[in-house]
């Protein structure tokens, strides 16, 4: 049937009909009431209302349709194909697109220069470089090579499958760049992990006076993010504001987590602050960067921040929370917080299952933890590596070796992460012979080749042990150069077994790989200290004084109903210091009848013996312990968290507290944890 000599009315409804589909049509059932209109107007063979009728099922998410109706087509032209190419790659139904890109070729229609883009468009998504090179043939046959945008297409093909020197090929060979190519072969370059030549294309890009856009710039960023490179992240940030770009969400987002990931959370915080909109990956990017940069405080008050902004939490904001809350020890307030999303999300989620499991371990929890274990309907590798990790802190250490044997019945290989749990928790316990057969198997049983992480483990336990040579000539055996964390648990060792000359040489490597860190040189001073040369301790603290090193001040939290607060040494911004001051002098007179006695050789610098009584009896860790005493009920646990290593002064009198006040009180520092518990220590006292 055709549409010959319409009437006035019927035109006018055929007018209607083509107006209604290039507006485009989201309802369904009104798609096909046009194209029963079509039909009765005898236009479903006709390929220009067929080709609008195509897009508008595209577009209203109905390919299913589209293909039936096109199915129908008796005689469709390139128009048509194109349509249903373009419309399947616009719904991601990619196979479909390079299936009918076939068909077409088999029905004699030789693709153009609008077919081409989108065919090769589902390639790079499909990462299928055979079809697309195959393609590539196609459009050089047809004499498409110089047409810009196919030419983009492919490029961007190439790129997406990283092969990027045929990507690289291409693009030197265009002679009108754009934003486009110069986008794939910097997206190109951050998919195989060549960061530093994205960043050298982006700034290629600017000399050719090409305008980057919004996805161009938060691409360049996440290479900046990746590099840890705050310089050229700078150089980037002022690049915006010199061109006049308006920064959107995504742009400014990707500001904040570079600067977040490059550990300078006052520049990520002013880029936010000066946000005129703000999504939930924004928040997200906050929090995680506060969280990762230890500064959890922080974490946390920017989360309460988005609460009262009525910001609806997703899992990546979950995750960076969750782990301010470890940080923080702050039981309460991760319980809280985990009930912003259904649990069911935890159970079935392993990124937010495995983020829960590491609060409630860190928290000294590890009951809650294992219960979250138990409910998860997906255990990858990671989450097995949470809990082994949760059992060892906590320490269970047997119950980690044979959650070990567990995971592997279960069919799931351990890795890296794995071992670097076990080997703490040997660590922590002082097993050196089960340790020494963990460490060796790694390579003989499991073929993994122990990572420095896996060595600077080992050589914690040996030093512990007091095994120091064996430690040292391990590391002067490693295949590679021992960094300052490897060097770091030597040297603690050495302190532990006041071993000042070994202590020394290490101390000169430490101060060569980090030469303004405060750390290196307070615990060589303390072994000066505890070996009463005071003298060398002086020249120490003069040689910190003339480089400007400073002491990091130790620092306790503690929770109590859902707040976090902060002690310092000597400390007296807590509205209750006059109760914690008197508590402190009760549990003095209590500490002496039992037989406690200051160990003041902890102290750092020689001064009177009754000054270095008093520093002890105010540190950090004992007001956070009195304010726990106070505030909370008989049965309720202690949780204190401190940013630097427990004193043996205050580990000893808390050992003594916990007896006498029949309290189970829990330490983390940033050595191990530990528990005490009717007057002992789970740390064994350092063994």
């Amino acid at each position: 049937m055709t549409f010959t000599n319409p009437s006035l009315s019927s035109l006018s409804k055929v007018l209607e009909i083509k107006n209604c589909l290039i507006q485009g049509c989201r309802d369904f059932k009104v798609l096909k009431h046009l194209h029963a209109r079509l039909l009765r107007f005898g236009l479903d063979q006709h390929n220009y209302f067929l080709n609008l009728f195509l897009r508008a099922s595209m577009e209203s998410r109905n390919p299913d349709h589209a293909r039936l109706v096109f199915d129908q087509t008796r005689e469709p032209n390139i128009f048509l194909w194109n349509s249903m190419i373009q419309g399947f790659v616009s719904n991601d139904c990619l196979g479909e697109a390079m299936e009918f890109y076939g068909l077409m070729r088999k029905e004699g229609l030789f693709p153009n220069n609008f077919t081409f883009p989108f065919v090769l468009k589902a390639s790079a998504r499909l990462c299928d470089l055979e079809s697309g090179v195959k393609i590539h043939t196609h459009l050089l046959k047809g004499g498409f090579e110089n047409d810009v945008f196919v030419k983009t297409s492919l490029l961007c093909l190439y790129a997406k499958c990283a092969c990027l020197d045929g990507a690289h090929k291409l693009f030197d060979d265009m002679t009108d760049r754009n934003v486009v190519s110069c986008t794939a072969i910097i997206t190109g370059y951050i998919g195989v992990g060549r960061f530093v030549e994205a960043v050298q294309v982006f700034q290629r890009m600017l000399e050719m006076n090409l305008r980057p856009d919004s996805f161009t710039l938060v691409r360049v960023l996440s290479a900046c993010s990746q590099l840890g490179d705050i310089k050229t992240g700078d150089w980037v940030h002022k690049c915006i504001e010199d061109i006049g770009i308006t920064m959107n969400v995504f742009v400014a987002t990707a500001l904040v987590d570079m600067y977040a990931k490059c550990g300078s959370m006052e520049k990520a915080r002013s880029v936010f602050d000066g946000m005129l909109e703000r999504d939930i990956v924004s928040w997200g990017a906050m929090i995680q960067g506060y969280a990762m940069n230890g500064l959890p405080k922080e974490a946390v008050e920017i989360f309460f921040q988005m609460q009262r902004e009525n910001v609806k939490p997703d899992c990546f904001t979950m995750v960076g929370i969750l782990s301010a809350c470890a940080r923080l020890g702050a039981l309460e307030l991760g319980q809280r917080v985990s009930c912003l999303i259904d649990k069911k999300e935890f159970h079935f989620n392993p990124v937010l299952g495995t983020a829960l499991i590491d609060m409630y371990a860190k928290c000294g929890s590890f009951a809650q933890a294992w219960q979250v274990f138990q409910a998860m309907q997906e255990r990858d590798i990671v989450v097995w590596n949470a809990v082994i990790s949760g059992l060892a802190l906590n320490g269970y250490v047997k119950a980690a070796f044979a959650l070990f044997g567990q995971m592997e019945k279960s069919g799931i290989r351990p890795e890296g992460n794995t071992f670097i749990a076990i080997l703490c928790g040997c660590s922590h316990a002082g097993l050196v012979d089960e340790g020494r057969r963990y460490f060796h198997s790694m390579n003989r049983i499991y073929s993994l080749t122990p990572r420095i992480e896996h060595y600077g483990c080992f050589v914690d336990l040996l030093g512990r042990a007091g095994l120091l040579e064996e430690a040292h000539h391990l590391i002067k055996d490693m295949p590679f150069q021992a960094n300052a964390v490897v060097w770091g648990a030597l040297l603690g060792g050495c302190r532990i077994h006041r071993d000042t000359h070994l202590a020394e040489h290490v101390l000169k490597r430490l101060i060569e790989l980090e030469p303004w860190s405060s750390g290196n040189y307070v615990l060589l001073s303390n072994i000066y200290s505890t070996s009463g040369r005071w003298n060398d301790s002086a020249k120490l603290r003069l040689t910190m004084n003339e480089r400007g090193i400073q002491k990091t001040p130790g620092c306790s939290w503690i929770e109590f109903d859902g707040v976090v607060h902060e002690f310092r040494v000597g400390d007296r911004s807590n509205p209750l210091s006059d109760k914690i001051y008197m508590k402190l002098d009760e549990l003095s007179k209590q500490l002496k009848e039992a037989g406690y006695m200051p160990t003041t050789e902890f102290v750092l610098f020689d001064i009177e013996e009754e000054e270095k009584e008093y520093s002890l009896g105010f540190h950090s860790e004992k007001l956070a312990v009195a304010f726990g005493l106070i505030c909370t009920k008989p049965k309720d646990v202690i949780r204190v968290v401190k940013n630097l290593r427990v004193c043996g002064d205050c580990h000893t009198a808390i050992k003594i507290i916990s007896n006498i006040t029949n309290r189970e009180i829990i330490v983390r520092d940033t050595n191990r944890y530990h528990i005490f518990k009717n007057g002992s220590c789970s740390c064994k006292d350092y063994w």
